[in-house]
């Protein structure tokens, strides 16, 4: 197995104004996530959030303690959120199994825990895309799927935004200490997510791209609401966004997203909002 990481540092919103395409795009876009056989992560200095994706192919990967966290293992002082976006898979939590299909979630809290990836079929690897926070205490870890989620309907199709946000792992459904994860699904011929744009200064963002056809993309628009930024996106690519930033996309097509959340708060309404004509 390999481990890559790369770390990601904070930038002050005045000095994004002035980022060209290519410096957008290194500080703010995962472009790889899933490799055979690789765990890959990004370290990020905002709320200290971790983002990876971890691909078993043909071996068990290892959830590994990078340097940065100056740790003997991943989870010595931090929580993790991970869900299966690939083909069955499991996750082995020390002595405990968790079984993940597509489209299920699984929280771990923190400790000593030695943590494995493992794919049921190397035909249909499974792919984990998680996210990490740090944490000051211990919570059980816990399987959650679709069933288990608090299910908020919005939108329209005649606004194209009709979609489902299911808040997974979230304190509405188990204690966590600041990481909250959830998923929306947008219905066919919907492609806007998030809009009206808002920010949350108490808290960073991770959007995560999928189900969407390669041959599509997302225009994923972030910075501050009367400076605008776009990063074009593809299936299976993550995206950073500052406490200072909003997070909304269109695509050419519907999609899937799972976004992940950490900070100070876990107030899922902690929201400041923009009208779509103030944005510039």
């Amino acid at each position: 197995m390999k481990t890559n990481y790369e770390l990601r540092y904070a930038a002050h919103p005045e000095d994004a104004r002035h980022y060209d395409t290519a410096r957008l795009r290194r500080d703010f876009l995962i472009e790889k996530l899933f490799a055979a056989d690789e765990v890959n992560m990004v370290y990020s200095m905002y709320d200290r959030m971790v983002v990876g994706g971890a691909m078993p192919v043909s071996e068990e990967l290892a959830l590994e303690a990078i340097d940065p966290l100056k740790a003997p293992h991943f989870t010595t002082r931090r929580e993790v959120g991970i869900y299966n976006v690939g083909g069955p898979g499991c996750v082995k939590v020390g002595a405990e199994v968790f079984e993940l299909d597509f489209k299920e979630a699984l929280y771990i809290g923190r400790g000593d825990h030695e943590v494995l990836f493992c794919s049921k079929d190397a035909t249909r690897p499974a792919k984990f895309y998680f996210n990490s926070a740090t944490a000051h205490t211990a919570y059980p870890c816990r399987k959650v799927t679709k069933q288990d989620a608090v299910v908020a309907h919005m939108g329209s199709l005649e606004m194209s935004n009709e979609r489902n946000i299911n808040k997974m792992l979230v304190n509405q459904v188990l204690p966590t200490c600041q990481l909250q994860m959830g998923m929306t699904e947008l219905a066919t011929g919907s492609v806007w997510n998030t809009m009206p744009a808002h920010t949350h200064s108490r808290r960073m963002e991770a959007y995560f791209y999928f189900e969407l056809p390669e041959d599509q993309a997302v225009c994923h628009f972030m910075g501050e609401p009367q400076e605008t930024r776009h990063i074009w996106m593809h299936c299976d690519q993550a995206v950073l966004s500052p406490e200072w930033s909003i997070h909304s996309a269109a695509a050419t097509h519907n999609y899937t997203f799972i976004w992940g959340m950490g900070g100070e708060n876990l107030d899922y309404g902690d929201q400041d909002f923009y009208d779509v004509k103030e944005l510039r």
